[in-house]
């Protein structure tokens, strides 16, 4: 109606029917050196832990650890809005979280900020554009936080798993420590060939068909890639997991599989652990040649986070089944075929058993008609993945979604409508 050209006077507004109901401050923390003229700083963020709660809101831009601020770019890391009945308030929550804030590895502005909201004349309100250079003695006057807990845990990290590195100390090794493994020698021996026996000999189509004849209970072990992944950062070293690869090949011959490579293996190996993941992969195959390797892979995604040409994901695959990978466990977090297609024929094409995903979400058990992720919705995706040649099917439940009742469902559904084949639920959290 404003546009239309009518006053607020029109509208029956008018300023003595304004009342302030509250008060809000924001404040920018940003990689700013105060005590430098505000000159920007960059580098990596080694720490970062924000100070949430009531009241307060944070709009989060490039501050989360690990994260490259760039000379060439906005320094903004975050901004922390606060608001209350009044602007001492307001004020507090907002000093509150940025005391909770943790920053290391890059300078901020965050002491800076909380003298800001302590200082007397500025929770009066008494403002004005020469504030900050008025009161620069009294705003500009903190001690750095000295980071004294991470520092000194950086230095034990380092001591324990590479030795000092201090010049005229004593070069000691690192610490050496043998695990306690259990005896296996209770540990019967069948006389399965085992399943990488079966797939060598009869190829993927007749392996599936073996695992879906089988009447016993099959499991995946996840020790070499998603539990070290979901609970240590998928910092395992290769020389950790060769150590107990004897152990591990006698006590999981007749596994369905071991998960020992892809998701984030590839990448961390490269900048993290300083290894080469075809090398891992290639050691361990060789201490272990009777047991399926299986991988995760994103789609048209491969190990990485972004999509790569066909053609990339077509020679990545041929290079892992020649390196020693079996199973390829393909999925795409939005069940998105386009994607998973990219990576079902790269596996086929390399001689792979193509293990397709679907990723459970919802409640497959609601009835409403309003709700997107019903049976019509997974038997859908199910029917396009059989029909582009899959050999097994899994049901990937990222996040603990599909309860007994739903799966016995969703399981009992799929079986009915394509009885022969291998569906795997090793993905279910």
């Amino acid at each position: 109606m404003i546009a239309g050209g009518f006053s607020l006077t029109d509208l029956g507004i008018n300023q003595a029917g304004i009342h302030c109901m509250g008060s809000a401050i924001q404040c920018r923390v940003t990689t700013e050196d105060p005590r430098k003229n505000f000159q920007p700083d960059n580098g990596r963020i080694e720490t970062f832990r924000a100070g949430e709660g009531m009241g307060i809101r944070l709009d989060g831009a490039s501050g989360y650890a690990g994260a490259v601020v760039s000379p060439h770019y906005d320094p903004l890391l975050v901004k922390v809005t606060g608001h209350g009945l009044t602007f001492k308030k307001a004020a507090s929550k907002v000093s509150r979280s940025l005391n909770e804030f943790r920053i290391g590895g890059v300078t901020t502005n965050l002491q800076f900020l909380q003298n800001l909201l302590a200082h007397p004349e500025f929770q009066e309100g008494n403002l004005h554009t020469g504030f900050i250079e008025t009161h620069a003695q009294e705003l500009l006057v903190y001690t750095p936080r000295q980071r004294r807990v991470r520092r000194l845990l950086d230095y034990l990290g380092q001591t324990i798993i590479n030795g000092t590195q201090a010049i005229g100390a004593d070069i000691s090794q690192p610490v050496a420590h043998e695990p306690y493994i259990p005896p296996l020698d209770k540990i019967s021996n069948s006389d399965h060939p085992g399943w990488r026996q079966i797939f060598l000999e009869e190829g993927p189509r007749g392996f599936a068909k073996a695992v879906r004849n089988h009447k016993g209970l099959l499991i995946t072990d996840t020790t070499w890639r998603d539990a070290h992944q979901s609970l240590l950062a998928t910092r395992i070293r290769t020389r950790d997991l060769k150590v107990i690869t004897p152990h591990t090949r006698k006590a999981l011959k007749n596994c369905y599989s071991i998960e020992n490579w892809g998701g984030a293996t590839f990448d961390v190996c490269l900048r993290f652990l300083h290894e080469c993941p075809w090398r891992r992969l290639e050691e361990l195959r060789a201490l272990v040649p009777d047991i399926p390797f299986q991988m995760l892979l994103r789609g048209a995604n491969a190990v990485g986070y972004t999509n790569y040409p066909d053609n990339v994901i077509d020679k990545f695959c041929k290079l892992a089944v020649e390196y020693g990978i079996d199973i390829f466990r393909i999925f795409d977090s939005l069940n998105s075929l386009d994607g998973l297609k990219v990576g079902i024929d790269a596996v086929g094409a390399a001689g792979g058993v193509i293990e397709a995903a679907v990723c459970y979400t919802g409640d497959v058990l609601n009835k409403s008609a309003d709700n997107k992720y019903s049976i019509d919705y997974y038997m859908n995706i199910v029917d396009r993945l059989v029909k582009h040649g899959i050999h097994v099917l899994a049901i990937k439940d990222m996040a603990g979604l599909l309860k007994p009742d739903a799966a016995a469902y969703l399981v009992s559904t799929i079986r009915k409508q394509y009885p022969v084949l291998c569906v795997d639920t090793a993905a279910v959290s």
